[in-house]
């Protein structure tokens, strides 16, 4: 692999990589529009089939289907090793009709801005052409590759994740597309995240005529609302927090009812088991309540453990390119902290450098397009698990 020749082959494809960027960004693709995702997921496929991939829809009945496109070594030697995986996503965050307010548009700095062009549709414009200058190129593919770009990653990866796990386990490794960090900095480490929900019971009564027959299940939930908090500690990064509360019904009525709905974050597996044992194991405070919890994990934490490594090789190789990349933490989840719990080495954050993902600011660097393909490429040659 020559590393200047991969830097001038894409640098000459910038415009034309950009301009599939356009085309992807003026879809819309919010995660709730089955419609609108389903059509984009067959345009999508068309594209990869274009480019040399065996390229398959898998039919979603709940959300938007999901795509697996699959690229042969150019080894017949190596025609059985373990796959690379990469993975992608094509939902977003934003809303039919934000292209009204938030148009594709490239300004005099060079960033170009749409909904979702950093996360993530325009990674799926870096895989495609990833792929194709391997062909162009004459590149020797050490392993298969195996693209995965899902529907619903935005809201947790609910209808993927089982087969975004039964890929992983099958793979040498996982490249995540997602957005990096400032300064495209690459994500080694990701906070795991879990969902709750506690569901208190009290007993209603009139709060001015005999309130002493009452049992409020809203201060029962101040009490439990209290404890939960009490679990934060943000010395080593865990938050536990209560965002949303729903209780009562009128003024004059002591609450028989009361919910909240519970977000916590944490670095390390062990952390996120230790909140979450404290959170199933609420009791009432009050005599006559009854608290129940429901909920659990939806992403385990993303541990240097299964990063360091591939980061590790990825910066002698970006090196190479010309490319200083560095590593940092996220405290949201990706698709890799599934496959890195796993056990399978992950990197994450390779997408194009930018900011603002599902702000009004959402912006990639289009000079940085070109030195981020060549290097998906370089990872996909060189890596080794």
């Amino acid at each position: 692999m020559n590393p200047q020749r991969l830097i001038t082959h894409y640098a000459s494809q910038q415009p034309e990589i950009l301009e599939t960027i356009r085309k992807l960004v003026v879809e819309e693709t919010p995660t709730d529009d089955k419609q609108r995702l389903d059509a984009f997921a067959a345009k999508l496929a068309n594209r990869y089939r274009a480019a040399g991939l065996d390229t398959e829809i898998i039919v979603n009945p709940v959300r938007g289907n999901h795509i697996r496109a699959r690229a042969a070594p150019t080894r017949v030697a190596d025609a059985n090793a373990a796959p690379a995986l990469i993975l992608c996503h094509y939902d977003t965050v934003w809303p039919v009709g934000s292209l009204d307010t938030h148009p594709f548009r490239v300004d005099e700095q060079g960033w170009a801005y749409g909904p979702g062009i950093f996360d993530m549709q325009s990674s799926l414009a870096l895989v495609e052409y990833a792929l194709r200058g391997a062909q162009t190129l004459n590149l020797q593919l050490p392993r298969p590759v195996t693209v995965l770009v899902t529907s619903d990653e935005e809201i947790g990866s609910p209808t993927s994740r089982q087969l975004i796990e039964e890929e992983a386990r099958r793979a040498a490794y996982v490249l995540v597309m997602e957005p990096p960090l400032p300064g495209g900095v690459l994500k080694t480490t990701r906070k795991g995240g879990e969902h709750f929900t506690l569901m208190i019971s009290g007993k209603a009564a009139h709060a001015g005529i005999e309130p002493e027959k009452g049992i409020s299940a809203i201060q029962e939930l101040a009490h439990q609302i209290l404890a939960l908090h009490s679990l934060t500690n943000l010395e080593i990064g865990t938050t536990v927090n209560v965002g949303v509360v729903n209780a009562g019904t009128r003024p004059n009525v002591i609450a028989a009812q009361a919910e909240a709905r519970i977000d916590v974050r944490a670095w390390t597996k062990a952390e996120m088991e230790r909140v979450s044992a404290a959170i199933l194991a609420l009791t009432p405070v009050m005599t006559g309540t009854d608290v129940q919890v429901t909920g659990g994990e939806r992403r385990p934490p993303l541990e240097r453990s299964v990063t360091g490594a591939l980061f590790e090789q990825a910066q002698t190789i970006g090196h190479t390119l010309g490319l200083d990349l560095q590593e940092g933490a996220a405290g949201g989840g990706s698709d890799g902290n599934l496959t890195g719990a796993l056990g399978v080495p992950t990197l994450d954050g390779l997408g194009t450098p930018g900011h603002g993902a599902h702000a009004d600011h959402e912006h990639i660097e289009v000079d940085q397009i070109g030195g981020r393909v060549a290097l998906l490429t370089a990872l996909l040659m060189k890596l080794i698990p």
